[in-house]
């Protein structure tokens, strides 16, 4: 981690400037707030009392956004995983202004100490969040989770519920999660092995705030916690897409696996860093054997996840198995209403399928229109996110023109040798004849431009 210095506000007017570049959403309009404040005073009345049960979120600790609780009880060999989502359609009608905006925005779009929320905070952080401060309306599934990982949706419900804790992934404790947490975390995993599945992710650069409101500058790995918990959101959207797909509707996730010319590649840039791939072994089966925490097996696999297609939204077709190959898995979206637009028509496809009943208009007549605003709000946030870190790493290096730096190649492009510093959190390019991925390099910085977001260098030996 490296603390930002900013005594000219570069980064504070860049941030700005990035909001205006990519259009990041202002702050609501005064009736969508109104609209918000009016819905927050919604009282629920056909939600079933679960009040009684031992719910507990997990998220980051600063996070006020809390889409998802969770209690888990045995069901002889199985665990049951109560899986609750905040209710966002009890407090957004379609057509209203909250749904108007919502469609416009597409997902809630992060900056370092800032975000543009997809519904205002009134709803986002207060009325809808399941925060431990009393009574939450939720939607409940209720997932079954077999000794061998398989999932099934038992049943889904409205209903009302008391988170007992927030827990944090920073410094949670294992005796203050339920039972069968980090068993059905096993389970899942054990499942995606089966499967062939190659879902790994790789330490991210991310710009945060420290304890002391300074930026800072990071590569992230996923903590243990955070690992399992995705393991909970994995199981229900799992389940949901079987469900949807065997009812013939829905709206999933899909990605295609990497091409055989990336995997001619991938398996240069192993060999290059001395990562030891069996020849009659698949991408999946391989990256599952690496550690993230090691600096060549994370540079790896962030090639290996440029190296695929990018995840998309498709609804459902008949004839077309809807398909996500990092998951192996036909898969969907519902974890997250209040971040995401598209979750929030899926959970009323799932709750519908449940109980017998029809999907509602609005989220039928959603499903086709939802994969194009979703993916102009990711193209944003993507571009966002870049942004963000070379601005940040601009900063970081500015005024340290002239310096040499040790870098590893980690992968090449039409655009020179990816490099990674050695020691700073910083990814950038640099024109290099002859090396290769794996290979040590020395670096001069010969601009770092934070108006324009651009570090560049050359290499020296």
């Amino acid at each position: 981690m490296k603390t930002l210095r900013d005594p000219d506000c570069l980064l504070a007017d860049g941030l700005n400037a990035i909001r205006e570049q990519f259009q990041v959403p202002p702050d609501f309009a005064p009736e969508v707030e109104a609209a918000a404040q009016k819905a927050a005073q919604r009282v629920p009345s056909g939600h079933r009392d679960r009040t009684d049960m031992h719910y507990v979120t997990l998220d980051p600790g600063i996070s006020t956004d809390l889409d998802q609780a969770f209690a888990i009880e045995p069901a002889g060999s199985d665990w049951l995983l109560h899986y609750a989502i905040a209710d966002v359609g009890f407090f957004v009608d379609p057509g209203d202004p909250l749904d108007l905006e919502a469609w416009q925005r597409g997902t809630t779009c992060y900056l370092p100490g800032a975000k543009a929320s997809l519904y205002p905070k009134a709803l986002s952080e207060k009325a809808a969040s399941l925060l431990p401060d009393g009574d939450r309306a939720a939607t409940v599934f209720a997932v079954r989770v077999a000794p061998d990982g398989g999932t099934r949706l038992e049943g889904v419900e409205k209903a009302l519920i008391r988170s007992r804790a927030k827990l944090a992934y920073e410094n949670v404790r294992d005796d203050e999660l339920p039972a069968g947490f980090a068993e059905i975390a096993d389970r899942v995993k054990a499942a995606e092995e089966a499967r062939g599945a190659a879902r790994v992710d790789p330490p991210e650069q991310e710009v945060a705030r420290d304890a002391f409101g300074h930026f800072t500058l990071q590569l992230r790995p996923q903590t243990l916690a955070e690992q399992r918990n995705a393991t909970l959101s994995l199981a229900t959207n799992l389940a949901v897409a079987d469900a949807l797909w065997q009812a013939q509707t829905g709206l999933f996730r899909v990605m295609p696996g990497a091409s055989d010319h990336a995997i001619v590649r991938l398996r240069g840039t192993a060999k290059a860093f001395g990562l030891d791939w069996p020849a009659d072994m698949a991408l999946a089966e391989f990256e599952k054997r690496l550690n993230p925490s090691d600096p060549r097996e994370a540079a790896f696999l962030m090639a290996a996840r440029r190296g695929g297609g990018g995840a998309s939204y498709v609804p459902f077709m008949a004839g077309e198995k809807p398909w996500h190959a990092a998951m192996a898995a036909t898969y969907c979206h519902i974890t997250a209403p209040l971040r995401r637009l598209a979750d929030r028509h899926v959970i009323a496809a799932a709750m519908a399928v449940a109980n017998g009943q029809p999907v509602p208009d609005f989220a039928a007549d959603a499903f086709p229109l939802l994969p194009k605003v979703m993916a102009k709000a990711e193209a944003r946030d993507n571009q966002v996110d870049r942004a963000v870190v070379d601005l940040a790493e601009a900063v970081m290096l500015s005024g340290r023109e002239g310096e040499r730096f040790a870098a590893v190649v980690t992968d090449l492009g039409e655009a020179g040798a990816r490099i990674q510093l050695c020691e700073h959190p910083v990814v950038s390019r640099v024109k290099a004849n002859g090396v290769l991925p794996g290979e040590a390099v020395t670096v001069r910085l010969t601009r770092a431009d934070p108006v324009r977001r651009e570090i560049v260098f050359e290499r020296i030996a």
